[in-house]
């Protein structure tokens, strides 16, 4: 069966969802005009019946009450309905906390925002009844570019960058206080089909390669680093096509849209656990060298006693099955401490992307 007959049924799922509520809605307009303007080919003794059943019961109700009673409900019902660069925002906390400072976290776009919230919410949910003196509110970006104009705005307190991002948000307001252990995992990857033929990275040249975005440090410029120091020259050899997430480019890879993909470790690992049958189609060809894992920054004005209860609750949930649980779904083992020190290795990785490889807006 080919990569495209596969996807198929994913496919026609997510166009029912999206469409939906069209065909609701067309539905509705036919039957309220059908309702309006009977048919001439109704009989007389269909009428008589219809009259008679009236008649002897309760009133009953009309086709356009019905549907207008369903209209009410349509604004649930879109929330079913949502483009899929539409934010999902569910609420974690049962309690009011109205009058507790607001703090919005913003976890940059490590998975579409609705998978983004089914991770980290629960983490979340935990600061929230742990903090009770603070309003914790999660909050998902469509994309690289939305996630970086909020965080050099200051708009997140608390935020969760890639190392890159983490590195430049110093200049705009924030501080490293931690970030995610596992090193060896923040990494790039670049994945081919099995049966693409490709063996050497000299393969690559005069074909298209996939990635996140332009800033993504794993998946994107660590990759690009790697091409170019094995004899591509990215801006001119290859076609580099940024795909706005890591699910895009891994499924660009498995529909044959590019020649090799790039990602990291951990959607991998998630893609590879939640479609094995279609993982088996790729493999990792390449893999780079490690660099320090995904930041936690701070804005500086925050009161202390908050941002040392927010830090201690972050790190020591690897101490406790519920905390435990929620690393999991990341999946990290533990979130550890850290200081803006701890990002001088990027720094230097950055500075020789941009003078060998290629600029940085």
């Amino acid at each position: 069966m080919t990569a495209a007959a596969e996807l198929r049924p994913y496919i026609m799922i997510e166009i029912l969802r999206r469409y939906s509520l069209i065909t609701l809605l067309v539905i509705f307009n036919f039957t309220v005009s059908a309702a309006a303007f009977p048919l001439e080919s109704v009989t007389d003794n269909a009428k008589t019946a219809q009259i008679s059943k009236e008649g002897s019961e309760h009133p009953q109700e009309t086709v356009i009450m019905k549907w207008w009673k369903l209209l009410l409900d349509l604004p649930l019902l879109a929330g079913w309905n949502k483009q899929s660069d539409d934010i999902y925002e569910p609420s974690f906390s049962t309690q009011s906390k109205s009058k507790a400072p607001k703090y919005i976290i913003g976890i940059h776009p490590l998975h579409n925002p609705k998978r983004l919230f089914e991770v980290y919410g629960p983490i979340v949910d935990f600061l929230n009844a742990n903090i009770p003196e603070a309003d914790f509110t999660l909050e998902a970006s469509r994309n690289y570019e939305e996630f970086d104009r909020k965080l050099y705005s200051g708009h997140f307190d608390f935020a969760m960058p890639n190392p890159y991002q983490t590195v430049n948000s110093l200049k705009h307001g924030y501080r490293v206080f931690g970030k995610m252990a596992d090193d060896d995992d923040f990494r790039g990857i670049i994945l081919v089909r099995r049966d693409s033929g490709i063996n050497t990275v000299a393969d690559l040249k005069g074909k298209a390669v996939s990635y996140p975005a332009p800033t993504a440090l794993a998946a994107t410029m660590m990759p690009q680093y790697y091409l170019h120091t094995h004899g591509i020259d990215i801006n001119r050899d290859i076609e580099n096509r940024y795909v706005g997430s890591q699910e895009s480019s891994i499924i660009n890879v498995l529909r044959g849209h590019v020649a090799a993909g790039a990602t990291w470790p951990v959607p991998w690992k998630t893609f590879s656990k939640e479609n094995p049958q279609l993982a088996d189609q790729l493999e990792v060809k390449w893999q780079t060298e490690p660099l320090q894992n995904n930041g936690w920054v701070v804005r500086k004005d925050l009161p202390t006693a908050v941002i040392d209860k927010f830090a201690a609750l972050l790190f020591d949930l690897a101490k406790h099955e519920q905390g435990r649980a929620m690393l999991a779904r990341i999946p990290v083992t533990r979130f550890e401490p850290a200081n803006d020190d701890s990002y001088e290795p990027v720094q230097a990785f950055i500075a020789t992307f941009i003078k060998t490889v290629r600029p940085l807006e």
